[in-house]
């Protein structure tokens, strides 16, 4: 199931940018979040909700909104950064929350990493100089912008670590994206042209990061983390980087120089050691 998810989400990385051709980031991301949601909500009533006489815990509501503005922000970023940064770059760059997250959960929650971790925080600084060429200059504005959305994704993990106590994940997740819809939703007829004709073009792309990248694999992240301790789920999920690399250069003829492959492989080397690092007990100093 892992390795499952960790291939849509790579793909899906093709299909976020070539629906750039067709209509825009914020009608993109409101499309895919209501899909999403639409079809989690049943499966969160029938299969959370029903038979269960508990109603949901204080600030369960609150947890989800939360994650729904967390989600808005990173996936944004990420979607305008995708009209101009290749799949490949946006792959392993968006795959820096996973080196970010323990260093948020150091400054927010008081959680010291452990040393692995910075050393994995150096890879990662490496990683992404030499993705970018070797110098500033070789990123594009999009590149920076999922930089920028890494943060906001490291961010999402805390808040879904914070509503594991609540014991309704689908819920959280549908909840989540219904946020996300309603905010991309109202910005997007605010800002951007929505015609019948361009969503037509747009369907497969919408249908497959709605649909299989969205809603079936959250449903399967629930299940799988059922039978799998996180740490070894993340490492395996973290492999969407590699998947998107492939993706983009099989399907959209993405060439990467020497130097960026390198830099890709210090990076995906930084997210493992973080997942592989020693977990402090809580409440360490």
């Amino acid at each position: 199931m892992l390795l499952t998810i960790a291939a849509i989400w790579g793909l899906a990385f093709v299909f976020q940018k070539t629906a750039m051709e067709h209509i825009g980031p914020y009608t993109f991301l409101a499309l895919r979040a209501a899909i999403a949601a639409v079809i989690l909500a049943p499966i969160a009533h029938f299969w959370e909700e029903a038979g269960r006489a508990d109603q949901p815990t204080p600030g369960f509501w609150l947890i989800a909104c939360a994650g729904g503005l967390s989600f808005f922000i990173g996936g944004i970023l990420q979607q305008i950064g995708l009209v101009t940064a290749t799949v490949t770059n946006t792959g392993f760059l968006t795959g820096l929350y996973v080196v970010i997250t323990p260093l948020l959960m150091w400054l927010v929650l008081s959680r010291p990493p452990a040393f692995l971790v910075w050393v994995a925080v150096a890879l990662a600084f490496v990683g992404t100089w030499f993705l970018g060429g070797g110098t500033v200059g070789g990123f594009s504005s999009g590149d920076w912008l999922v930089v920028a959305s890494s943060f906001f994704w490291a961010t999402h993990m805390l808040v879904i670590e914070h509503s594991g106590r609540h014991a309704r994940p689908i819920g959280f997740t549908a909840i989540q994206f219904a946020v996300v819809a309603l905010i991309s939703g109202v910005l997007a007829i605010a800002l951007e042209k929505i015609s019948l004709d361009l969503l037509i073009d747009a369907a497969p792309e919408i249908a497959y990061v709605g649909i299989l990248s969205s809603a079936l694999t959250f449903t399967l992240l629930a299940i799988a983390l059922r039978h799998t301790p996180a740490a070894e789920a993340t490492i395996i999920v973290s492999t969407e980087t590699v998947f998107a690399a492939i993706a983009g250069v099989i399907l959209l003829g993405e060439q990467l120089l020497w130097i960026g492959w390198i830099g890709a492989a210090l990076m995906f080397s930084a997210t493992l050691i973080v997942q592989l690092a020693p977990k402090r007990p809580a409440g360490a100093a």
